[in-house]
């Protein structure tokens, strides 16, 4: 008897404890949407003078002269898809390449563990030693180029930007695509290999297939990245408030004028385009990164 009033006891708190931790974990995911939705009304309210004043002249316009009070986003609309649509062709074939080689050829060993934490350290290291790092490196790199191509020897530009910018999302793609190459069932390559199949005939016929919605949710995530990378592209990419040319001409992101003006900028409207230019890479970057999550549940499921 004393034995069973023990253990209801027990089962008891356990069950008190689970409801508490439950209820922690909602009110933690509560408070989270709330801060978001705190953020996106925050960059609203402080955008409204300037959809007010500029309407949607503000998102076709060329021009951007605080002085005479003309404000038009189009060229750093232009300059962010540039650089990280450009950024992401340059590095999915490289994260597709590291994916398949710790997913599928080394998915154990210490070689493998050490190649992983070399594409998680790329990840980790701060987008200013990127920035420096592209300066004294890839910068002269560039600048031969151009030359030998006929173009001004800048160095600074679309190109630069990218390529930089590419080597800081391969990290978040590869990690994806090892993680669904990892998620293949077995029995199906197994199957493969018993009807005679070589491996490039299982990664291209049997792999690449099954993986076709993580692999697009890996390069939705690594665009969402590259979309709000500030400071490495502010760094490289030449900060011209100007329609980009080239791809070796100078632009601008959405992220870098905001990090380049916003402490000089005077005036209301002024003050009030530069945060709607957040606002609308805050909403750019959210609903990439929902459509990335969604493929990946759907792959999951």
């Amino acid at each position: 008897m004393q034995l069973q009033v023990q253990q209801t006891r027990i089962i008891r708190r356990l069950k008190i404890r689970e409801a508490l931790f439950h209820k922690t974990l909602s009110l933690s995911a509560i408070i989270l949407i709330i801060l978001l939705f705190c953020m996106f009304l925050t960059l609203l309210v402080s955008s409204l003078p300037s959809i007010k004043a500029l309407g949607l002249k503000f998102i076709y316009g060329n021009t951007w002269d605080p002085v005479s009070g003309e404000f038009g986003a189009l060229s750093f609309l232009v300059g962010t898809l540039l650089t990280s649509l450009l950024a992401l062709l340059i590095s999915t074939p490289f994260s597709l390449t590291i994916g398949l080689f710790l997913g599928e050829y080394y998915p154990k060993g210490w070689f493998s563990a050490l190649l992983k934490n070399a594409v998680e350290l790329l990840a980790g290291i701060p987008s200013v030693i990127y920035g420096f790092w592209g300066i004294y490196f890839i910068v002269p790199i560039v600048r031969s180029l151009e030359m030998k191509l006929g173009a001004p020897p800048i160095g600074v530009g679309i190109f630069t930007a990218s390529l930089v910018l590419s080597i800081m999302i391969i990290p978040f793609s590869a990690s994806l695509i090892r993680l669904v190459i990892s998620m293949v069932p077995v029995t199906l390559k197994e199957a493969a290999y018993s009807l005679g199949a070589t491996r490039f005939e299982v990664i291209r016929y049997i792999i690449i297939p099954y993986i076709r919605s993580g692999l697009s949710a890996g390069i939705l995530l690594a665009l969402g990245r590259a979309l709000g990378e500030t400071m490495a592209v502010t760094m490289l990419i030449g900060n011209t408030q100007a329609l980009p040319h080239s791809l070796f001409a100078t632009g601008d992101t959405m992220a870098s004028v905001i990090a380049n003006q916003f402490t000089e900028a005077t005036g209301k409207v002024y003050f009030s385009a530069l945060i709607e230019i957040g606002l609308f890479l805050f909403v750019v970057t959210t609903i990439i990164n929902i459509i990335g999550r969604n493929i990946i549940k759907r792959f999951e499921s």
